[in-house]
């Protein structure tokens, strides 16, 4: 509501808000008694120390920068907000703006209560359903949410639930919401082909996304995310086609600039994509696809000083970004600092606990801190085998634990099943299946399993790693053959020489493992 003795002064305020002129707006208004005007002001002021905020880091990249520079109006206005919302005076926006300012001064609390408020009051307000989802840190939290029944509900339920990395949940929403009217929606099209990504499902997304481009060919929103899908299936002329007509489109868009910079990228021009996603990042510095984006390529430069404020500054924009929490564990990886990396891959893997490639690199984390974790350095992989190993690297290492630890049979069943897979799929050329190739005759030689440590001796010749060794094996073997034959007085006497063959089949497979991991 605004009354007709403000409106000269609204029109005023307004006019130096578009214009930019937060502090301005903000001081044209300072005793406004309608809550239009109200809300006005206090947005200009709450603007106004975003602005400086930003204009604070305007070398973005420098290292030398606090990430937890403040907006240095938001104390007052709380103080300011606080007394008109005991008085129960303020509207569903000053409300909305209310939890915003509680959630940048980490009183998460207060803020998922003062933005629950809003909703009954606007449940309209998008923006306010979107603040709250991003303050929604586990399904639990979810479920005791006070919210009102309203058909938007069900839209913030389905965009947490994607957060949240509950994409099957997502995705059956999404799908839910299609047959309700929204069918011909490009953001629930959008949605959908995110949730397909975050399945890995990488094909149906990049399908889903080229057929967003034909409904909606001047759509620019999460094409950052489908430049990233091209980046990964290394689709070199699609990519450059994105990016060529979303640099036709609007090229001032922090989606542009993602865009462009994942083109260089996939090109090895490291240096130019760095400009394009800094680009991105003074167009819009919460941008968190930027933030993830030249963290990575910060790395590629081997720059792990600025990549890791890079990735500090996309968990400073959305702490359940998986990507940058995986990145920092990476570069502290490369540092040598396996404590480090250990606690930030072990949040990654929090964020997405059915990830191979998370559980591998906890794996290698407990595994590089030798007896106390080698326990859970198995049970990682073995986890990341039973969820599908996206990289196919869980069962080596895990035979290779295995081996290490002297478990023989354990071990002995993982290279089998590893193998098996390999031929399976028509591999032959991996380094790894020499190496499990060799153990697996050896395994079978001490045990007197001459038959089949013939067959894995004779793989092991077609590897140059392993074909002298496999050569020698081959030898030794004839030579027991020869000695069992001399002592064989039948052919029954001669079989009783390869103990176990009856029972290989079923003593191949490796056995499940408790994954109940220790404090």
């Amino acid at each position: 509501m605004l009354f007709a003795s403000e409106l000269e002064l609204y029109l005023l305020a307004k006019s130096y808000f578009d214009l930019r002129e937060y502090d301005r707006a903000a001081y044209f208004t300072p005793s406004a008694k309608s809550d239009k005007l109200f809300f006005l002001h206090i947005y200009s002021k709450f603007m106004a120390g975003e602005k400086k905020k930003n204009d604070d880091r305007v070398d973005t990249h420098n290292s030398s920068l606090a990430p937890d520079t403040e907006n240095q109006y938001l104390r007052e206005l709380r103080a300011e907000l606080e007394k008109k919302h005991a008085d129960a005076s303020l509207d569903g926006y000053s409300l909305y703006l209310y939890g915003v300012i509680l959630q940048k001064l980490d009183l998460t609390s207060e803020a998922v209560d003062v933005l629950c408020q809003t909703l009954h009051v606007v449940p309209m307000h998008w923006g306010a359903w979107l603040e709250l989802s991003m303050l929604v840190t586990d399904k639990d939290l979810l479920a005791r949410l006070s919210l009102p029944d309203h058909w938007m509900k069900k839209f913030f339920l389905a965009h947490t639930c994607l957060e949240l990395q509950l994409n099957e949940e997502s995705l059956k929403l999404y799908t839910e919401l299609q047959l309700q009217g929204f069918g011909k929606s490009s953001y629930i099209k959008a949605q959908i082909a995110i949730c397909l990504q975050n399945l890995q499902e990488v094909d149906q997304a990049v399908e889903a996304f080229m057929q967003l481009q034909k409904t909606d060919p001047y759509q620019l929103d999460n094409m950052d995310t489908y430049s990233n899908l091209l980046y990964v299936k290394d689709m070199r002329v699609e990519l450059s086609h994105l990016a060529h007509r979303a640099c036709n489109i609007d090229k001032y868009r922090v989606e542009t600039c993602c865009v462009i910079g994942n083109y260089y990228s996939l090109r090895s021009q490291h240096e130019k994509a760095v400009l394009w996603f800094q680009r991105a990042l003074k167009l819009n510095p919460n941008y968190l696809s930027a933030w993830t984006l030249i963290g990575h390529e910060y790395m590629e430069m081997k720059n792990t000083q600025a990549a890791i404020q890079a990735y500090r500054h996309a968990i400073e924009v959305n702490r359940r970004d998986y990507r940058a929490w995986y990145g920092l564990g990476q570069t502290y990886e490369i540092l040598k600092m396996p404590f480090y990396c250990l606690y930030y891959y072990r949040e990654a893997q929090k964020l997405r606990p059915n990830d191979s490639r998370m559980l591998v690199a906890l794996g290698e984390s407990y595994e590089k801190l030798e007896k106390p974790r080698l326990q859970e350095a198995k049970k990682c992989y073995w986890k990341a085998y039973s969820v599908g190993d996206v990289e196919g690297l869980a069962l080596i290492k895990l035979a290779r634990l295995y081996e290490k630890l002297a478990e023989d049979d354990h071990a002995r069943a993982a290279y089998t099943e590893y193998t098996n897979e390999a031929e399976a799929m028509g591999l032959t050329d991996r380094e790894e299946q020499s190496q499990a190739y060799r153990y697996l005759a050896n395994y079978h030689f001490r045990s007197k399993q001459y038959d089949v440590a013939h067959k894995f001796a004779q793989k092991c010749t077609d590897y140059p790693e392993t074909r002298e060794e496999g050569k020698a094996l081959l030898k030794d073997i004839a030579s027991r053959r020869c000695e069992a034959d001399a002592a064989s007085t039948n052919e029954g006497s001669r079989i009783a020489d390869f103990p176990g063959m009856e029972v290989m089949a079923t003593a191949d497979r490796l056995s499940p493992m408790n994954l109940t991991f220790t404090p």
